[in-house]
């Protein structure tokens, strides 16, 4: 029953949050929720037995599919993650404030369970469900408390997700009548044999849905402008785990159903993810707003994913792994820094903002670690898991891979240049009566910061939890 709860408390708590009248206990029971949420995750993971964490069920026998839930390492790990965020960007984002909190909040915790679903449905139709039920509330959450531009940048947000949620439904369907028992259950549809033609052409129904989620290059438009206009908490929850979504189905529900088409149009699909980690690097080193520069880096970070996912290499699989995970940690701990310094000072602006580490010395050391995450510096999380991606780039192609490795000079160029703006120099009008952080957003990073140098120092825990996965796909 664990992963029926995974799923019920966020869904149960976020309806009923509707129904709060005050902001304030719409805080602490979207806190509370997630909280439970983490103990039953910790719980289900590292202390039951594998048989206790799989459910399944009638859902609607009609059209052949079942309400399957499954949890193999990768789905524990995103389950971890997804688990593990929500109560500190909760707490994190405490002291701001929205309008109609509960509503905000009820939006926030069905995201949460829609995601949740995503990584544990072990059926076609039922992940496609989750799918809609973590990206519908999103939208809401964007176009109602999002920034100036948010009804532009929402409708895009929408346009290109519906019409990826549209394909992969087409695509699901087809292989549901291929599927040899006419059903929606994962095991069936990797048991599906189709003709060249029609597994290159379903593959691309596929691969564009989970393109647009990750993104990568050139269906990446969307993503910053719906990261800089959305609320910060909401953008954690996008950054942080739902581009995730894209990677994770790539792994569980692309490759293995198509695994012809996927060698087929592998190159292809490197060379855009390579192309886009360079072109995100670059248009990164011009921004003058933190919150656009978090998100084109985040663009060069997942297009390492995508890219060493079509290696096919068991190294790079292994270092996507935990860098799913990472990622999530590191991403989620620069967007609590903008949000405070944004708070803070009334800007993002790099060109109004210096000499902050003078007022708030511990920010300026948690935002540091963060940042040197960020650029993959040996210690901290991110180095295990880029140089096992580089090392199944290299082996699949050297020339790639050391096209891809410029990605990580301009990573060091932009983001140290954002430390050395935002922290040192002359303090600015904006910097000038900033104050240390303390309370919550303190505890938070503190916890972040413990992860990046503690994943960092010894990653093996990680690598131990999704090998299974690795395995089960790549080593026939």
């Amino acid at each position: 029953m664990i992963p029926v709860l995974l799923i019920l408390i966020p869904l149960v708590t976020g309806l009923i949050s509707f129904f709060l009248k005050q902001s304030a206990a719409a805080k602490n029971w979207a806190l509370l929720s997630s909280v439970i949420t983490l103990a039953v995750a910790v719980t289900g993971i590292f202390f039951l037995p594998a048989n206790q964490l799989a459910f399944d069920a009638p859902w609607l026998p009609n059209l052949g599919s079942r309400f399957t839930l499954m949890t193999d390492g990768m789905g524990k790990m995103l389950c971890l993650l997804t688990a593990v965020s929500f109560p500190l960007i909760f707490a994190a984002t405490y002291r701001n404030d929205y309008s109609n909190a509960p509503g905000f909040y009820g939006l926030m915790l069905l995201s949460q369970a829609g995601l949740l679903g995503v990584f544990l449905a072990a059926d076609a139709l039922l992940f496609y469900f989750f799918w809609e039920l973590a990206l519908i509330p999103v939208y809401f959450l964007c176009s109602i408390w999002g920034g100036n531009k948010r009804i532009a940048v929402t409708f895009k947000f929408f346009i290109y997700t519906f019409i990826g949620s549209l394909l992969m439904l087409v695509g699901i369907i087809y292989l549901y009548f291929q599927s040899p028992d006419h059903s929606f259950a994962l095991q069936s549809f990797y048991h599906i044999t189709l003709e060249a033609k029609q597994e290159n052409l379903i593959f691309w129904l596929f691969f564009l849905a989970f393109a647009i989620k990750m993104p990568i290059f050139p269906f990446h438009t969307w993503q910053p402008d719906a990261y800089e206009q959305s609320p910060t908490a909401t953008t954690m929850v996008m950054s942080g785990i739902m581009v995730k979504m894209g990677i994770f189905a790539v792994v569980r529900w692309l490759i293995p159903v198509f695994p012809n088409a996927s060698v087929h149009y592998g190159n292809l699909v490197i060379i855009l993810s390579v192309t886009g980690m360079l072109y995100a690097s670059l248009i990164a080193i011009r921004q003058d707003d933190i919150k656009r520069l978090i998100a084109y880096s985040s663009i060069a970070h997942i297009g390492l994913m995508c890219a060493a996912l079509f290696t096919l290499n068991k190294t790079g699989w292994e270092g996507v792994m935990i860098q799913m995970f990472n990622h999530g940690v590191n991403v989620i701990g620069l967007w609590v820094v903008a949000d405070v310094i944004e708070q803070k000072t009334g800007t993002r602006k790099f060109s109004e903002l210096g000499g902050l580490a003078q007022k708030a010395p511990v920010l300026a050391i948690l935002f540091v670690v963060m940042a040197l995450a960020n650029i993959a510096l040996p210690l901290t999380n991110a180095f295990i898991g880029e140089f096992l991606m580089f090392n199944g780039l290299f082996h699949f192609n050297v020339w790639i891979a050391a096209i891809a490795g410029i990605s990580v000079i301009l990573a060091a160029i932009y983001t140290l240049n954002m430390v050395q703006k935002v922290l040192y120099g002359k303090t600015a009008v904006a910097t000038e009566n900033a104050v240390e952080i303390k309370g919550n957003v303190q505890l938070v990073l503190v916890i972040l910061a413990i992860v990046v140098m503690v994943l960092g120092i010894y990653p093996q825990p990680m690598i131990d939890l999704t090998k299974d996965t690795v395995h089960a796909i790549l080593v026939k």
